[in-house]
C-alpha cells in the first residue's frame, strides 16, 4: 500500500509494527517480523532517512515510529511535488519531440515492436496514455490494463471498440464485454474484424504484425498517411457494426410495452448474430425462456417476423445504431 512513497514489503511491514508497539528495540522488532537483526537494522535506517522512525533518545537502542499524519503526510507532498516536476519535463519532452517531428524521415514514422511482454507493455501505454479517443478493432472483449481491473477509462476519453462475434462466444466472453461496457466503453460486434488494431488520438496506432502462435511482433504507426488508412479503416468497420447492449447499458427507462434489461440482452445478442441456444447459454437461461421473450418482443412491436423484429427495435429506440 505504501509502495508509492518508495516503501518494499518488508519496510513497510516493519514501519505497521513500530506504530503499533510505539517503541521497539531491534531483536524484538526483528523477532516479531520474524527477519534477521541484521536486516531489520537496514529496515530501520532506511525508515529513519525517509523520516518515518527515530532513535529514543529516552533509551539507547530503542526506535521510536514517526507519527504517520506528520510523517506520510510529508512523504505524499514529496511524491506530489516529484510527479508535478515528472509531469513538467513530459510536456518539454514533448514539445521538443513535436518540433523535431515537424518532417519525420520516413523510418521515423514506424516502429517495430518484438516479444510478448515488450508488445502488451507498448499496447496498454498507448491505451493509457490517449487524451482524447481510443480506438480499436479486437477479436475478444475489450479487457482493463493489468493491475487495474476496475479502473474506468478516463471520462474525457472516448473509448470505442469494434470485437468479433465469436468473441461472445469465449467461456468470459458475455461477462468481459459487460463489464466493458459497464466502464464507459462503446461496443459493437461484427462477422470478422479486418485486422487487430489500435489507434491512440489519431496520432499513434499498433497492429499486430505475426500470426497467433508465433512471437508476437507489432508495428507502432506515427502520424503519417498509412495512420489515416488505419484510421479510416476502422471507422468503415464502426459504421457496419451493430451496437451491443448488456445489463442495462443504452437501455431507455422501461415503461409499459417496453423490454425489460433481460429483454434488451436477448435481442442485441441476436442482432449480434448469435443463435438462440448460444444465447440461451451465455444468458445462463433456458432455450425456451430466450424463446418465450423473443415472442413477447415480436408481439410487443407488432411484428411477425425477426428480420420485422429488427427493423422495429431500431425504430423504437429499443436498441441505437
Amino acid at each position: 500500500m505504501l509502495g508509492a512513497i518508495g516503501l518494499d514489503e518488508g519496510q513497510e511491514s516493519a514501519y505497521r509494527a513500530l506504530v503499533a508497539l510505539g517503541a521497539a528495540e531491534v531483536p524484538d522488532l526483528a523477532h516479531r517480523l520474524t527477519l534477521p537483526v541484521p536486516q531489520t537494522e537496514r529496515t530501520l535506517r532506511h525508515l529513519e532517512r525517509h523520516g518515518l522512525a527515530a532513535r529514543s533518545s529516552a533509551r539507547p537502542g530503542r526506535w521510536v515510529a514517526a507519527p504517520p499524519g506528520v510523517a506520510l503526510e510529508a512523504l505524499l507532498t514529496r511524491q506530489r511535488q516529484e510527479l508535478e516536476r515528472a509531469e513538467l519535463a513530459a510536456a518539454r519532452l514533448a514539445q521538443e519531440y513535436r518540433a523535431e517531428a515537424a518532417e519525420p524521415a520516413v523510418h521515423d514514422l514506424v516502429e517495430v515492436v518484438q516479444g510478448a511482454s515488450a508488445v502488451a507493455h507498448r499496447f496498454h501505454q498507448l491505451r493509457l496514455a490517449a487524451r482524447h479517443e481510443v480506438c480499436a478493432l479486437l477479436t475478444e472483449p475489450p479487457q482493463p490494463p493489468p493491475g487495474h481491473p476496475e479502473e474506468p477509462p478516463p471520462r474525457d476519453v472516448d473509448h470505442r471498440v469494434v470485437i468479433q462475434r465469436d468473441a461472445l462466444t469465449l467461456p468470459n466472453g458475455i461477462q468481459e464485454a459487460s463489464t466493458a461496457l459497464a466502464r464507459g466503453v462503446h461496443v459493437r460486434v461484427t462477422a470478422r474484424v479486418p485486422a487487430k488494431l489500435l489507434i491512440a488520438d489519431r496520432t499513434l496506432a499498433m497492429v499486430p504484425l505475426t500470426p497467433p502462435g508465433a512471437e508476437p511482433t507489432a508495428l507502432v504507426v506515427h502520424a503519417s498517411g498509412l495512420l489515416d488508412s488505419l484510421a479510416g479503416l476502422f471507422e468503415a468497420v464502426w459504421r457496419e457494426s451493430l451496437p451491443l447492449c448488456l445489463g442495462t447499458s443504452g437501455a431507455a427507462e422501461e415503461t409499459e410495452g417496453t423490454p425489460d434489461a433481460t429483454d434488451l440482452e436477448v435481442l442485441s445478442l441476436l442482432l449480434a448474430g448469435m443463435t438462440d441456444a448460444s444465447v440461451a447459454k451465455h444468458l445462463d437461461l433456458g432455450l425456451r425462456t430466450v424463446q418465450r421473450r423473443v415472442k413477447g418482443l415480436m408481439e410487443a412491436a407488432g411484428v411477425t417476423t425477426r428480420l420485422q423484429l429488427g427493423w422495429h427495435a431500431y425504430e423504437r429506440g429499443w436498441v441505437t445504431r
